[in-house]
């Protein structure tokens, strides 16, 4: 719609008789009204940025008590003290080189060249609150790996990965996909063409989060081995329970919180209108839906784990639930703004069962994810970038990426092949990005004694070995047998046999 402009020129004929003056003074005044209007935007906008940025990196606490809860008692300060490295790690090389490398522009279609160190910022376009916003998708990517890696991992190899991860891989892969220069952006500045005609539709990153983290953990955890334990001498599968489904159920909720600033903040602004003044038409009400479409698909993959696991196994497992739950939220997070409800719900189903046959898969080849990680963000992810290029909806796809007459859509919708086209080649770039740049290094920590921990050491417990006590102290006395800190100590009680009760009689009470 085009801006409408105030003119002395044209308003003083209006008011009759020489009145130029009272023209210009009421155009300047409509004026500021609107620079007042414009700065209110950028206000709403910028808290709505923030908002959904405080709900991203509380995602963090999720990830800490998931991973927490899904290892064994004797892992446990150790997985914890990974994530929050995770986050301050990844904080200071995202700020140094990762968002410059992502979002420096102008650049190339390759990487970006600009911001280092925020240099320039802020700018239009490029504010502090956006910067902390792409930082809290950066370690959410490098949380995803590392737990597939729970359990045996030296505590340098973290330090060294997560910051590589952060600093380097992650942000290329999101300059591709979300900068106006990358070379497979949807919203790719006009001057340039569209991959296939349509660009890649990751509104919020089934691949540039999901399946960088899941293919990341991936490579470490074949190149670490399984932890011992994991399948018997005769190669069967042996399940390592983790210490505590109550820490699980948490940060599986705390995950779900914060994925509505995940997939509802991608938009990051609110305050734009799609049709006339007045409408329901807008960005807010996009946010809506991209929120109802997120709740949908988690849901529909719950209830079809339970019922599937329930099948395979004769049990109704919480934790198998929740890992679903969260494998239907990574796979909408590609296409959660463009789709409608009723397709959110068949992405969480195929979801279910793509999580359940990656995991077979991974106790047929001897595998072994804790969290399951590379299964559920790299296996779900892909289905998730897939499932857009079928389901995404014409209407949607002109609102969320607007400029582009004729824009491909989804194949079941009627929009042609050409969007299923860049999204495989998405898929296949991103595992091959990945695996160039992760594999190689946990080959190389490995090769010199960086990425596994001794078996001694295993067997014992991180939390002992590595940080000087058990995460769980029943008592304030050392153990003995340890010379450490406070330990775990575990005892049987043994209920000795009393009298047999009398029944009371009517004065007892």
């Amino acid at each position: 719609m085009a801006a409408e402009t105030c003119s002395a020129v044209a308003l003083a004929p209006l008011l009759g008789g020489n009145s130029t003056a009272a023209a210009q003074y009421l155009c300047n005044q409509f004026e500021t009204v609107s620079l007042q209007l414009t700065d209110a935007k950028s206000a709403i906008d910028s808290t709505y940025l923030l908002f959904s940025a405080y709900l991203v990196f509380a995602m963090q606490l999720g990830f800490a008590m998931l991973c927490a809860g899904s290892v064994r008692a004797k892992n446990t300060m150790n997985i914890m003290l990974t994530n929050v490295l995770d986050a301050a790690a990844g904080g200071l090389f995202y700020y140094l080189f990762g968002f410059a490398f992502a979002f420096g522009a102008p650049s190339n279609p390759f990487i970006g060249r600009h911001f280092f160190g925020l240099k320039a910022i802020p700018k239009i376009g490029f504010d502090y609150s956006y910067f902390l916003y792409q930082w809290a998708f950066a370690i959410a990517a490098a949380g995803i790996t590392s737990g597939s890696i729970a359990e045996r991992t030296q505590f340098v190899a973290y330090l060294i990965y997560s910051s590589f991860l952060t600093g380097f891989v992650y942000p290329i892969v999101s300059h591709w996909i979300w900068s106006t220069d990358g070379w497979a952006s949807a919203a790719r500045s006009v001057p340039h063409g569209l991959l296939f005609g349509s660009g890649v539709i990751d509104f919020a990153g089934s691949g540039v989060v999901h399946l960088v983290g899941g293919i990341a953990g991936l490579w470490g955890a074949l190149i670490e081995g399984p932890r011992i334990g994991r399948f018997d001498h005769s190669g069967r599968a042996v399940t390592l329970r983790g210490h505590s489904a109550t820490l699980v159920v948490l940060g599986t909720f705390l995950l779900w919180f914060g994925w509505y600033g995940f997939n509802p903040g991608s938009f990051i602004t609110i305050l734009n209108s799609y049709g006339p003044i007045g409408s329901i038409n807008g960005q807010w009400s996009a946010v809506g839906r991209t929120a109802v479409t997120t709740t949908l698909a988690g849901c529909s993959a719950a209830l079809t784990t339970l019922f599937g696991k329930r099948l395979q196994t004769g049990h109704w497992n919480v934790t198998d639930v929740c890992n679903g739950l969260l494998g239907g939220f990574a796979a909408i997070t590609s296409g959660c703004s463009v789709v409608d409800p009723w397709a959110a719900v068949i992405c969480g189903f195929v979801a279910a069962w793509v999580l359940i046959g990656f995991n077979k898969l991974a106790e047929i080849f001897k595998y072994d994810d804790p969290l399951e990680a590379a299964q559920l963000h790299g296996g779900c992810g892909a289905w998730g970038i897939i499932f857009t290029a079928l389901f995404a909806k014409e209407k949607y796809v002109n609102e969320v990426y607007p400029g582009r007459e004729g824009r491909p859509y989804g194949l079941f919708m009627g929009g042609g092949g050409r969007l299923l086209a860049a999204h495989v080649l998405q898929i296949v770039v991103i595992i091959g990005w990945v695996s160039c740049t992760m594999g190689p290094l946990f080959y190389g920590l490995n090769k010199m004694g960086l990425l596994r921990i001794s078996s001694e050491d295993e067997l014992a417990g991180m939390d002992l070995t590595r940080h000087g006590g058990f995460a769980y102290a029943y008592h304030d006395e050392e153990s003995s047998g340890h010379g450490g800190g406070p330990g775990l100590m575990l005892k049987n009680v043994r209920v000795e046999p009393g009298p047999t009760p009398t029944t009371p009689s009517s004065g007892q009470t």
